[in-house]
C-alpha cells in the first residue's frame, strides 16, 4: 500500500520547482475538447509564458480541435474519429501544425515528450493512451477514472515500474492528494469522498426512476460532458471514484466512505490514526485541481472563484441513500468482489447511459442494466484483476456485448 502512494509522488519537490522556474512546462492535453480539456485551456491561457502545449488530442469534433490547436499554439494535434479529419486540417491550414488522426495517432500524442500528460478522455476508450503515457514514466494528471477503475491494478504496477508519477485531477482524488501531505497510507483510519447528491438528492425513488433527459442533465453545481452529468446524478461516478481512490491511494475497501454533501465545498476528507481529519475544500470550480496539478508543486491562479465561507454561512453532510441511488452500491459491491467486478461494471454502465441519453431506456433502468450484466457476466467477480490493458479490454467488451445483447431483448 506505501508503494502505491510513492507512486504519486515519486519525486523532490524542490527538484519539480527548479524545472519549473527554468522554462516553460510542455503539456499534452488527451480529451482536450472535453469540459476538462477546455478548462485545461482557459488556466494555461491565464498564465502566459508558463506552459506550453507540445500535444492535443480530441474525439471526434475537428473544428473545435483546430481553434483550440491555434490558441494554445499546440505542434501536435490527433483526432481519434477519422471523420473529423478533414475539419481538423481544414482548420489549421497554413499553421504548421503537425496533425494525424485514429487510435494510433491519439497514443502518439499521448507520448511526446513532455512534462505532464492531462489524462481527460471520457470512458474505457482512454485507458489504452493513458497507460502507454504512465508506461512510459510520464507524469499524469489523471481526470480519466476509468483508467484505474477498468485496470487499477495494471496501471499501479506500470506506474512504480516506470517511475511514473500519476497526479490526481479529479476534484475529490485532487482533494484527497492535497489533504494526505505526503503521509503514508497507513496510517489513514477513513478516507471520505464527497458528493453534491445531484440533481435528484431530495426525490423520492419513484420520481428519480422516471427523471427526464433534461432533469438528468441539470447538475446544480458542476457543468460537465453528458456521460459524467448522468453518473452524478445516478451517484455511479461516486462509486467509480471509491474504486479510483482504492487504487490510487492504496487505502482497502472498509476504509473508503461516502458523504453527500450538497454546497460542495469540501471534495474529502482524511482521517487520521490520531483522530486529526484534514478537509479539502474549495469552490466547485474544476479550475482549481487543474491549476494544482499543472503547476505542482508550485501554486499559480486558476481564475476560479474565491472561496468565502462566510458567504456560505452553512455546510452539511448526510450519508447517501442506497436505496434511491442503487447504482452506487453496485459499485461499492463491485469494489469489494475485486477481480474483473469493477472492469465489467464500467462497461456496462457505458452502454446504458448511452442508451438512456439515447432515449431507449428510461433514468431508472440504467442501475437494473448494470446489475443484470453484472449478473450475467460469467466469472467477472472471480477472475483475477486485470494484469494488462489487454486483459481489462477483453472483460470490457464482453460486458460490453452483454449488456447490447440485453438491451436488444427489451
Amino acid at each position: 500500500m506505501v508503494k502505491q502512494m510513492r507512486a504519486v509522488r515519486s519525486e523532490p519537490a524542490e527538484n519539480l520547482a527548479f524545472e519549473e522556474k527554468s522554462r516553460p512546462r510542455q503539456i499534452v492535453i488527451l480529451g482536450a475538447t472535453g469540459s476538462i480539456g477546455r478548462s485545461c485551456a482557459e488556466v494555461i491561457l491565464a498564465s502566459p509564458g508558463r506552459f506550453e502545449v507540445a500535444a492535443l488530442a480530441g474525439g471526434r469534433d475537428g473544428a473545435a480541435l483546430a481553434k483550440m490547436a491555434i490558441a494554445l499554439g499546440a505542434r501536435f494535434v490527433a483526432i481519434a474519429d477519422p471523420e473529423g479529419y478533414r475539419a481538423l486540417k481544414s482548420g489549421l491550414a497554413g499553421r504548421g501544425v503537425e496533425i494525424a488522426a485514429g487510435e494510433a495517432a491519439v497514443r502518439e500524442a499521448a507520448l511526446r515528450q513532455a512534462d505532464l500528460v492531462v489524462a481527460a478522455i471520457v470512458g474505457a476508450v482512454g485507458l489504452a493512451p493513458t497507460f502507454a503515457a504512465i508506461a512510459a514514466g510520464r507524469t499524469v494528471a489523471l481526470a480519466n477514472k476509468e483508467t484505474l477503475v477498468c485496470a487499477g491494478a495494471a496501471v499501479m504496477s506500470a506506474s512504480r515500474a516506470a517511475g511514473a508519477r500519476l497526479l490526481p485531477l479529479d476534484s475529490e482524488h485532487n482533494a484527497i492528494f492535497q489533504a494526505m501531505g505526503g503521509c503514508d497510507a497507513s496510517l489513514v483510519e477513513r478516507m471520505t469522498l464527497t458528493a453534491s447528491g445531484g440533481p435528484f438528492r431530495d426525490w423520492s425513488r419513484e420520481q428519480i426512476n422516471t427523471a427526464t433527459k433534461a432533469q438528468a442533465l441539470a447538475h446544480p453545481n458542476w457543468a460537465m460532458g453528458p456521460k459524467v452529468t448522468i453518473d452524478s446524478a445516478t451517484l455511479m461516478n461516486k462509486g467509480l471514484e471509491l474504486i479510483e481512490a482504492h487504487h490510487l491511494f492504496g487505502v482497502m475497501p472498509d476504509r473508503l466512505d461516502v458523504l453527500v454533501h450538497p454546497q460542495s465545498v469540501v471534495h474529502g476528507f482524511v482521517s487520521f490514526a490520531d483522530g486529526s481529519v484534514v478537509a479539502g475544500m474549495a469552490a466547485p470550480d474544476m479550475r482549481t485541481p487543474i491549476a494544482h496539478c499543472l503547476a505542482y508543486p508550485e501554486r499559480i491562479s486558476s481564475g476560479a472563484k474565491k472561496l468565502d465561507l462566510a458567504a456560505i454561512g452553512q455546510l452539511s453532510f448526510a450519508r447517501p441513500d442506497l436505496d434511491r441511488f442503487p447504482a452506487l452500491g453496485l459499485a461499492m459491491a463491485a469494489l469489494r468482489q475485486g477481480g474483473g467486478a469493477p472492469t465489467a461494471l464500467n462497461a456496462a454502465n457505458e452502454i446504458a447511459v448511452d442508451a438512456f441519453l439515447a432515449d431507449r431506456i428510461g433514468f431508472g433502468a440504467i442501475p437494473k442494466l448494470v446489475e443484470t450484466v453484472l449478473d450475467h457476466v460469467s466469472g467477472a467477480s472471480e477472475a483475477p484483476a486485470p494484469a494488462s490493458v489487454e486483459e481489462a479490454l477483453a472483460i470490457h467488451y464482453n460486458a460490453r456485448d452483454r449488456a447490447r445483447s440485453l438491451l436488444a431483448k427489451s
